[in-house]
């Protein structure tokens, strides 16, 4: 990679990580193909990121990251994934892990970053699907058994964050949510990434038996739902007062935007001096395609102000110490949705008024279709499940996520 200025961590602005991000841009486009064909993020990514510091943009300034805004993974990541989706998605996923340990036991936080932020380059990968997990009290802390698929950026990762289910028991009637955290190591990892989009974000499965995890190793869903966290006492900062499931969508959100955002530049880029092979007619003169760029346009920018709307939204309310109530809570989940179904709708524009240009695996957008539709099967951007919550609660119905 191009060398980066030296900048202290505790004075990086959201511009000096979005230009180093951005003087990558050409590498990572060179090695789209390579991400593909490995079905996972490409070493030479991983350092290029560690060495722009891509991963700390939201890590506490006390172990040498530079806890910016929650809007700087919808940023990040749709600026890496112009030039490769996987690498975007693996980025600002990776990165929101760092946030997340933020609010867990300061315990937990050393075992990873060390005291000093010794190992604060450490990599954590996540699978935050609780019903995979089945988990028992013991005496110090737990037993988690499951499989966890989704666990993205598994194979540069050190560590792994685990949703589960903790069972019932005589002082405990109801079953609870908890994150768990253990060394990749202690599990065992399954290739089932084999897929017809984002093929190079390798996110594989994660089987545990019989695991113990310490108590400071895990934090309860309802810990993490806005507000005060177990790791306020060392990370006060409004960042770490943001829900985690809330507005998750936007931890993601950035690779459908930077996709759309890749392929409408390059569409009009690529389509001004172009004749119709058939008729000889400039492509750019026709008013169909210069209708469905409107659209295009229209469409990714208004989901790019809308994602950036919520995530400030997060922030403010945070930093005046409070909690979305529940129905801000659904609409960030709804939006989240929405904005991703916008990026999908642009770019499906594009790729019909391509013509039969667009179906050669040479052309960029034949991929960046198959990367928008394998992101927007996530869960997180589902409107039927999350026009579903957020219509209950609007309709005064209660909501029907419990980790919400």
């Amino acid at each position: 990679m191009s060398q980066v200025a030296e900048i202290e961590p505790n004075t990086v602005t959201r511009e000096d990580v979005l230009a180093r991000a951005e003087e990558l841009l050409p590498v990572v486009a060179e090695r789209s193909e390579k991400a593909s064909e490995q079905r996972r993020l490409p070493e030479d990514n991983v350092r290029d990121f560690l060495d722009a510091g891509l991963f700390k943009i939201l890590q506490p300034k006390r172990v040498g990251g530079y806890e910016l805004d929650f809007g700087m993974l919808v940023d990040t990541g749709a600026m890496i994934s112009r030039a490769c989706a996987s690498s975007g998605w693996n980025v600002s996923n990776l990165a929101s892990h760092h946030w997340m340990l933020g609010m867990w036991p300061k315990e937990a936080q050393d075992e990873v970053w060390g005291k000093n932020g010794e190992t604060a380059d450490t990599l954590i990968c996540a699978s935050v699907i609780f019903p995979a997990g089945r988990a028992k009290r013991v005496d110090g802390g737990y037993i988690l058994n499951g499989r966890w698929p989704f666990c993205s950026g598994i194979d540069p990762s050190e560590w792994n964050m685990l949703g589960g289910m903790v069972e019932e028991d005589a002082d405990h009637p109801e079953k609870e949510a908890r994150l768990f955290l253990m060394r990749k190591s202690e599990h065992e990892v399954i290739d089932t990434w084999f897929t017809s989009g984002l093929k190079g974000t390798g996110s594989k499965d994660a089987v545990a038996e019989d695991i113990f995890i310490p108590e400071h190793m895990t934090v309860s869903a309802n810990d993490v739902k806005g507000g005060a966290t177990p790791g306020s006492d060392v990370n006060p900062g409004a960042l770490y007062k943001v829900p985690v499931i809330a507005p998750f969508p936007y931890v993601l959100s950035g690779t459908p935007l930077g996709i759309a955002e890749g392929v409408y530049q390059n569409y009009i880029d690529g389509m001004k001096a172009r004749t119709a092979n058939y008729t000889g007619a400039r492509i750019s003169e026709l008013q169909n395609i210069q209708i469905k760029v409107a659209e295009a346009g229209a469409a990714i920018d208004a989901a790019r102000l809308m994602m950036r709307a919520d995530c400030e939204l997060s922030m403010q309310i945070a930093e005046r110490n409070e909690v979305p109530d529940i129905e801000t809570k659904a609409k960030f989940r709804r939006n989240g949705a929405f904005t991703a179904t916008l990026c999908v709708e642009a770019v499906n524009k594009l790729y019909q008024a391509s013509g039969g240009g667009g179906i050669y695996t040479r052309n960029p957008l034949a991929r960046a279709f198959s990367d928008i539709h394998a992101a927007r099967a996530h869960i997180a951007f589902s409107m039927d499940v999350a026009g579903t919550t957020f219509g209950k609660i609007a309709m005064g119905l209660g909501s029907d996520n419990a980790v919400l």
